[in-house]
């Protein structure tokens, strides 16, 4: 069940980036049985109607209709074997051409980020657990607790044990004393812990309905974090509008460019953080963890490529600039994952 529920996902997503990806005169020679369009009835030229963009021919065969949805979810009008590549190396060509108007030979950035996030969270389902897992975590969490406990007081008792060895001999015994207030200090938060409470506070952001959620969240973290999961993808569009404003900063009062530039930037640029995200998750699920590593190094080169391919700015420049971004971007997933708490947990 899981496995179909997996692969309904990465269909959803391909026929919903497909719902939006515009139509670029897609050939299709031999369908013109009809001498005028069976939408809008205007006389046909060619495989299409020129009015409405329909096909001349509508199939009504039970094959046709499942090549029509295997090529919505895999094919992308084969526009997607040349998107791919350059959104992973040639990210900030990628990005001018399409400002510039050649839209036919790219996916739209839309549509890859709609597909990429649908395509996320079906590996998410594939590889992380269901509902229950939050009980799971929380079981396991609370036996880690009482076995760090455990190891932490035995650690207590040897050095108390080394001190009083230390004072016999006349010896400094200030080394051991700040290995005893470690180990008492952590001792005692996993004893508050234990004990259901914690003195220590959450972060504010001074917003109250987003710090109310993040104290709920805090008050069941393994749960939050299942919610997080199964609701985030319904929102995931707002990272575009969230994102934006920051890239501009990078650009204030330009002439050069505009908002719209910056939302083919950023869309661009999620869908390939999207993607680095499955493909990593993958790798852990088929047992090569290291590839985690990338998240570290990736998303900044990433960055750079881009700056330097879209707008065209300096090396110095585009450093800076990615430097800044990656700032801008921390920021803007908190607000993200704030929101989303402030959705699902409030």
């Amino acid at each position: 069940m899981r496995h179909a529920e997996g692969v309904a996902e990465i269909a959803q997503g391909a026929l919903t980036a497909r719902a939006v990806e515009p139509a670029h005169g897609e050939s299709d020679p031999g369908h013109t049985h009809e001498s005028a369009c069976l939408n809008c009835a205007t006389p046909l030229i060619g495989a299409h109607c020129h009015a409405c963009g329909q096909a001349a021919h509508v199939h009504r065969t039970l094959s046709a209709f499942f090549h029509d949805l295997l090529h919505g979810v895999f094919h992308f009008e084969g526009k997607i074997w040349r998107t791919l590549p350059m959104v992973v190396w040639r990210p900030g060509e990628l990005t001018r051409r399409y400002i510039a108007g050649q839209r036919a030979s790219f996916v739209s950035p839309l549509a890859l980020f709609l597909f990429s996030v649908f395509l996320m969270f079906a590996v998410i389902q594939e590889t992380a657990g269901k509902p229950e897992f939050a009980a799971e975590a929380q079981s396991q969490a609370a036996s880690g607790i009482v076995s760090g406990l455990a190891e932490s007081e035995q650690e207590l008792a040897k050095l108390t044990a080394e001190r009083a060895q230390i004072v016999r001999s006349g010896g400094d015994t200030a080394d051991v004393d700040d290995r005893i207030s470690d180990a008492q200090s952590a001792i005692a938060i996993m004893r508050r812990i234990k004990a259901g409470r914690s003195d220590e506070k959450l972060p504010t952001i001074g917003i109250t309905v987003l710090d109310n959620a993040i104290e709920k969240a805090g008050a069941n973290p393994a749960l939050t974090a299942y919610k997080l999961q199964s609701h985030a993808y319904k929102y995931s569009w707002a990272m575009i509008p969230i994102s934006v404003p920051f890239l501009w900063l990078l650009f204030p009062f330009s002439y050069r460019f505009h908002l719209y530039d910056h939302a083919v930037f950023v869309t661009y640029s999620l869908s390939f953080m999207t993607l680095l995200a499955v493909f990593v998750m993958i790798a852990g699920a088929l047992g090569a963890p290291g590839f985690a590593a990338l998240f570290g190094i990736a998303p900044p080169l990433h960055m750079y490529r881009q700056l330097r391919g879209a707008y065209g700015v300096s090396r110095i420049g585009a450093l800076l600039r990615t430097a800044a971004l990656l700032l801008f971007s921390l920021i803007a997933l908190v607000i993200f994952v704030a929101v989303i708490a402030a959705e699902t947990v409030a």
